[in-house]
């Protein structure tokens, strides 16, 4: 069959690499003019600044990839394990540094609350067995009921409902290791205090499988998939948008789709990696919304989005590790402040990436690569991002200088930066969450937006918006998902 598929973002990518390999004949088409979505690629004044997802966990996903295709990744990029995979700083000083070497984790619970060693032993079995339990549903479809009520009473007796910061304060007395074994649904865009404790497996992924890093960037990693999509037969439109799904208004399926330049691109099957709120808002003519309305998604919670300010300094800064958890002195009106009260906070939680610590040829020799990422309020909010961006942008500079890069601001030549209505406007975001929506337990799994489209049985969905949610990992695995449900040609 013909399978056309929108974006080419990681979920894209994955959906794009298993249904060429399945026999079907894939056309991927990209309004950009690089491909990777939400992965994209700058290059300016000698340095390279990956633009969205830094993070590679559960690796093993991305081999299958080539596995599955005869080749070996190692041809196609070169993945490196990171040692931290985070440092977590906070605001009194104290660092922790989250790694895989257990026994470094020991001994760091008992210097910041010896209480809380026999909680830690009892937070790895609760993990293990979380891991155990949810695992094998993140690969279903759950596009009906029944899967749901196949896997309910593995998911009732884990308390779902539980939220992520809940669950793990049971076990953590310090407020510090609180938040070290708490703070990762924040970096898929929801709250540590609403979202389902479920998704305490990220955890457990980078405790398996390590925090990974590609040589060169993310963006290396996206050339490899569509080095490898291409070597296999499939076509990838480059600067090619969609205006419009096209159909058959007497069956009601989709027939391919309609490029802004009016030329009409046949397909048997349509495949959207674009945001799902957008899909059916702007791709999806009126007459087959039914199930997912205007009202629908307003009523949904979006996640938060970011600023982002993207910089390369001309001295480097070796007291820093790749990833810097940066945590704000309070955690908690944080979150509310961003999630609840749709203002942005007084403090800053923030997430520091230098993938120069590890990958030098990324800057000019001497030089370093940066990005500073602030959670902020989606466009819900009552911010103006056209007015207040360059004021953010000094205030973020202004404590990273104060607290962790001494003279930032003499030594940053190069710069640019991103705030909602990028995520609005350039990636199709609604409301300009960065992250789909939030997981919540009430979003997640069979609640989300499922892989088949409820309106059009031909129409489906990858990447952050449907099942298993936002990260790496998740997206990667909605490809899997949907290339399984199509099946072979």
């Amino acid at each position: 069959m013909k399978i056309l598929i929108i974006g080419s973002g990681l979920g894209g990518l994955s959906a794009a690499i298993r249904l060429q390999t399945q026999g079907h004949q894939v056309t991927l088409v990209e309004k950009h003019n690089k491909p990777g979505g939400r992965a994209y690629v700058y290059q300016q004044d000698g340095f390279t600044f990956d633009a969205g997802p830094t993070i590679i966990t559960a690796p093993y996903l991305i081999d299958e990839l080539f596995q599955i295709n005869g080749r070996r990744i190692e041809d196609y990029v070169q993945l490196v394990r990171l040692d931290p995979f985070y440092n977590i700083r906070f605001s009194d000083g104290s660092v922790f540094h989250l790694t895989g070497n257990r026994e470094y984790i020991l001994q760091q619970i008992r210097e910041f609350n010896s209480q809380d060693i026999q909680g830690y032993y009892r937070f790895e079995q609760a993990l293990e067995k979380i891991f155990k339990k949810v695992m094998p549903l993140m690969e279903q479809p759950l596009n009906n009921f029944c899967e749901l009520i196949k896997f309910a009473p593995n998911i009732i007796g884990l308390q779902p409902l539980q939220s992520v910061a809940s669950f793990v304060n049971q076990y953590f007395k310090d407020e510090r290791l609180q938040q070290v074994f708490s703070f990762h649904p924040l970096w898929i865009g929801s709250n540590p205090f609403t979202t389902s404790s479920i998704f305490t497996t990220i955890q457990e992924l980078e405790r398996k499988f390590g925090v990974w890093f590609a040589m060169g960037g993310t963006g290396a990693l996206v050339n490899a998939l569509v080095k490898l999509f291409c070597e296999l037969g499939g076509k990838l439109l480059l600067n090619t948008p969609v205006a419009e799904i096209a159909m058959n208004y007497k069956t009601g399926y989709a027939t391919g789709a309609i490029l802004a330049n009016g030329k009409y691109l046949p397909s048997d099957i349509v495949v959207s990696n674009a945001d799902v709120a957008f899909t059916y808002m702007n791709l999806v003519p009126a007459k087959f919304r039914h199930h997912y309305t205007l009202g629908k998604f307003e009523r949904m919670r979006h996640s938060m989005s970011v600023f982002v300010i993207y910089f390369g300094t001309n001295r480097r800064y070796q007291h820093m590790a790749h990833h810097e958890m940066l945590m704000a002195p309070s955690y908690h009106n944080f979150m509310q402040d961003i999630f609840e009260r749709k203002h942005l906070s007084s403090y800053f939680c923030l997430y520091l990436h230098r993938p120069t610590a590890t990958d030098a040829s990324l800057a000019p020799a001497g030089c370093e690569s940066w990005y500073a990422l602030v959670p902020v309020p989606n466009l819900s909010g009552q911010t103006n991002w056209e007015i207040g961006a360059q004021q953010y942008r000094d205030k973020v500079i202004q404590y990273l200088e104060r607290c962790y890069l001494p003279d930032l601001s003499k030594h940053i030549v190069t710069e640019h930066s991103v705030n909602p209505l990028y995520f609005r406007d350039t990636l199709n975001s609604y409301q300009g969450s960065a992250f789909g929506m939030e997981s919540t337990f009430t979003q997640s799994g069979w609640f989300r937006p499922h892989h088949q489209s409820e309106d059009i049985r031909n129409l489906y969905f990858v990447g952050a918006g449907t099942h298993p949610g936002a990260g790496l990992p998740s997206v990667i695995t909605s490809g899997k998902i949907v290339a399984r449900m199509i099946g072979k040609a």
